[in-house]
């Protein structure tokens, strides 16, 4: 075999391909990746790939229903492993596919890596301007103020 043939890309699709990406995520998530490990609770992922703030809130979250693992209940110990659907509400519904089992908490490019996310866009919210609205301390308004106030609300 030359050099320029052992230097070449693997073709898409094929075993060397798969292998390769997972060797460059292994190498991106470095020492954080657990080895030898091929499920861990639902909590501690959810943790470790920062869908909830801290273990406490992702095991509260787990205990009150708004965590499903494969469209079944579950609990904080239940176990996830790769290919698992996890559904979790997180102030709007997460769908999330795990990619990579971790244990311990990782920064967000890193995070991205160990799952895809099937959730739906987050919604767009709106704001109204704020609408008359007096500076604090100015007291009550006068007369004349409230007058322009209610021409102002349409009332």
């Amino acid at each position: 075999m030359s050099k320029s043939e052992t230097n070449r890309s693997p073709a898409p699709g094929t075993v060397a391909m798969h292998r390769g990406l997972c060797q460059s995520l292994t190498f991106a998530l470095g020492a954080l990746m657990v080895t030898g490990t091929e499920k861990t609770r639902v909590d501690i992922w959810l943790w470790a790939v920062r869908i909830y703030k801290s273990r406490s809130e992702a095991t509260a979250a787990c205990r009150g229903g708004h965590v499903r693992v494969n469209s079944g209940a579950a609990k904080a110990s239940t176990q996830v492993k790769v290919g698992d659907r996890i559904d979790a509400f997180v102030g709007r519904p997460r769908i999330l596919e795990v990619v990579v089992i971790i244990e311990k908490r990782v920064g967000a490019p890193a995070a991205a890596k160990c799952m895809v996310d099937h959730s739906p866009p987050a919604p767009v919210v709106k704001r109204q301007p704020r609408v008359a609205v007096r500076e604090p301390g100015s007291g009550r308004p006068t007369k004349r103020e409230r007058r322009e106030l209610d021409r102002f609300r349409g009332s």
